[in-house]
């Protein structure tokens, strides 16, 4: 049996989100935010905390500094159930990176020092560690820049060890959307993009457009639409599953929590309709508490709200295998 049902790589850190700031931010002006909320952020560690709060067996490695902050967040990812034995603390001027999120009516502003996740790099990765599982996940492909190098190289010998790989790119601050993407694409069989990503990455204002070039590349594209929901295209079929309504208090980190919900299922065999319907209420539960990993940290919260919207087959366990949506 492998140790781990899903293994990941990517960064760690805490984000600091700053709520009720005014629209316009003047210079030199002391500006009151009505509220603060310091959380384990990054898009691969919220997946892999909300993926192990959901009954999945997490390993993690990542690159942080001998700093407060570090320790912070390896701390809250552990309590989430998360593996963290090949987490690497190294020393130096380069500190442990962080987020600051400035939520608006409309939009958000994302602030971030990369710190040490720009440094982690091939030699920090345990391959025997990696391959123990059965999936292997990565967020934020743009912002690891001491990894892309060997990018391809890594995705080839983990795909070569027979575990099943899903990706999500997240954003890119260079705004390239290139970095040898398309060649490490072709061994990725789940990808995760949103629709914004979706069409960057594909090079065109046109989602049908870009979701039909994707799935020339991945056996499974399934893209997060927001409000709109998400849809899934495998091969010629196409499946959309509608977002589930809840009392959003905050977005942030909701497209990774969509993420741990379709991976959760798709590495137990659950169909794609079933990983998309599942996707879409976790990334829904993310949103009820602030920050992208608190709804999880709060077990009662969890279990009630998988219990009151997840109706499963026979005696299995909120957040198995199989399942629907509640009416």
């Amino acid at each position: 049996m492998p140790a781990f049902d899903v293994t990941v790589v990517g960064e760690l850190n805490l984000d600091l989100i700053l709520y009720g700031l005014p629209q316009d931010l003047e210079p030199e002006r002391e500006l009151l935010a009505g509220g603060l909320s310091l959380t384990l952020g990054s898009s691969s560690a919220i997946f892999a905390h909300n993926l192990a709060t959901l009954g999945t067996r997490v390993g993690f490695i990542s690159r942080i500094g001998e700093d407060p902050l570090g320790q912070i967040a390896l701390d809250r990812l552990a309590a989430g159930g998360v593996d963290v034995s090949r987490v690497r603390k190294v020393s130096g001027q380069t500190s442990t990176g962080l987020t600051v999120i400035l939520p608006r009516a409309k939009f958000r502003n994302i602030l971030t020092y990369p710190g040490t996740m720009n440094e982690m790099c091939f030699e920090d990765l345990d391959l025997d560690y990696l391959t123990s599982a059965r999936h292997f996940h990565m967020s934020s492909f743009f912002l690891h820049r001491g990894l892309r190098p060997r990018m391809v190289e890594l995705f080839k010998k983990l795909k070569a060890s027979g575990v099943s790989i899903s990706l999500d790119t997240n954003d890119d601050p260079a705004d390239e959307w290139d970095s040898n993407l398309n060649a490490v694409l072709r061994f990725v069989d789940v990808f995760l993009p949103n629709d914004r990503e979706a069409k960057k990455i594909a090079r065109t204002d046109d989602l049908p457009t870009a979701i039909g070039r994707l799935a020339q590349l991945v056996p499974v594209v399934a893209v997060k639409l927001g409000p709109e929901g998400a849809l899934a295209r495998c091969g010629r079929e196409e499946l959309r599953s509608p977002a589930v309504k809840v009392d959003s208090v905050d977005p942030v980190g909701a497209g990774d929590s969509f993420d741990a919900g379709f991976i959760h299922q798709y590495v137990r065999g659950g169909d794609h309709a079933t990983s998309l319907a599942f996707g879409n209420l976790i990334g829904a539960l993310s949103t009820t508490r602030p920050g992208g990993t608190e709804a999880f940290r709060d077990r009662k919260h969890l279990d009630e709200f998988l219990n009151h919207h997840w109706t499963l087959p026979g005696p299995e366990k909120p957040g198995a295998a199989g399942g629907s949506l509640k009416a």
